[in-house]
């Protein structure tokens, strides 16, 4: 007998043909659970009395969530372009063959994110979680922390492909820059992964944003999921292997929002209880040790965002800034370094 350990978990992004191993923490977890139907049913000795039977045919969309430490090598470059990028799907006038996934199904809308599955390889086994998509995406923004995304998302449907000896297709990429000698670090591939700890950089018009105390980022795409469920096929299921599966979903919005909070000085105390609706804001995350004005290792700019500002008393007194993009479509162009 075997059992699965977590801290011996690997995760791998196969996307476009290609697969890439991710360094995680050891926060993964994933599942898929099954929707049950009840309907009240009279027994055969009193035709009064009522219990509820249960009818399984269909799964919930398949969930994942895992954090990606940031490095310095940029080998995990290829979630930061999951998370970024929308396609054009087949049938979309602008919808091209390399914007194409070997999932695309009938198109539903204009765009849609980034699809890819996932396997999740233990001592024992081998899961594949298919189509997926990332709904939630945070970056926190805290010196002395290393610099981590936390990533959530959906998928159609979860499933074990084999054992631990199963072999993950795709062709292998040891790291996103790994052969390429037109970006950094491209000769270290994976025998060196540099942990990255930053402190955030802020410009929001003409605030004064000093005395920073954390930063966070959070992009959010709320996915609405197309029924599929149709009685020809409810009468068929058996069992998990021929139930039915959620495949196509829409994309109705996506968010770009936050929070930046800051010590309450003599400097800015008159910002306590500030708003806009139409302001630029540039968020760097720049390494520590290196000068505020140098190049940053990650950087976005929201414009326009709105803000509100809002004060905490406590030992020491702080001043929030809760703000939010008012354009979010193209998040790839408004992240201005990184690659």
């Amino acid at each position: 007998m075997s059992y699965s350990f977590l801290r011996e978990s690997k995760l791998y992004i196969v996307y476009g043909g290609k697969k890439y191993r991710i360094y995680t923490t050891s926060s993964i977890t994933f599942n898929q659970t099954f929707a049950e139907d009840s309907y009240s049913v009279k027994t055969l000795h009193d035709q009064s009395k009522m219990f509820e039977n249960s009818s399984i045919t269909k799964a919930n969309p398949a969930s994942f969530n895992f954090d990606v430490p940031l490095t310095l090598e940029k080998e995990e470059s290829i979630v930061i372009d999951l998370i970024s990028d929308l396609v054009a799907k087949t049938g979309d006038p602008d919808s091209s063959a390399s914007d194409r996934h070997d999932h695309d199904d009938t198109v539903i809308a204009p765009k849609q994110l980034k699809s890819f599955d996932i396997y999740v390889q233990t001592g024992s086994t081998t899961f594949k979680l298919e189509s997926a998509i990332i709904t939630s995406a945070n970056f926190d923004f805290i010196p002395g922390n290393q610099f981590t995304v936390r990533i959530e998302g959906q998928g159609t449907k979860l499933s074990r492909a084999g054992d631990e000896s199963f072999t993950i297709p795709g062709s292998a990429v040891s790291g996103s820059f790994w052969g390429d000698t037109t970006k950094p670090y491209h000769q270290l591939g994976s025998r060196t992964r540099t942990p990255l700890i930053v402190y955030p950089v802020i410009t929001i018009d003409s605030l004064n944003m000093t005395s920073i105390v954390s930063v966070n980022l959070q992009l959010q795409n709320s996915v609405n999921w197309s029924p599929f469920e149709t009685l020809h096929d409810s009468l068929s299921v058996t069992n998990s292997s021929n139930a039915m599966f959620p495949t196509t979903y829409t994309l109705d919005k996506r968010t770009i929002s936050g929070e930046v909070r800051q010590y309450q000085t003599d400097n800015n105390i008159t910002q306590f209880d500030d708003f806009s609706t139409n302001s630029d804001m540039i968020l760097k995350a720049v390494q520590v040790g290196k000068a505020h004005d140098a190049t940053p290792f990650f950087q976005i700019q929201l414009n326009p965002v709105m803000y509100t500002a809002r004060m905490d008393p406590g030992d020491v007194y702080t001043q929030s800034y809760d703000y939010r993009s008012l354009q979010n479509t193209a998040v790839s162009t408004q992240i201005t370094q990184y690659s």
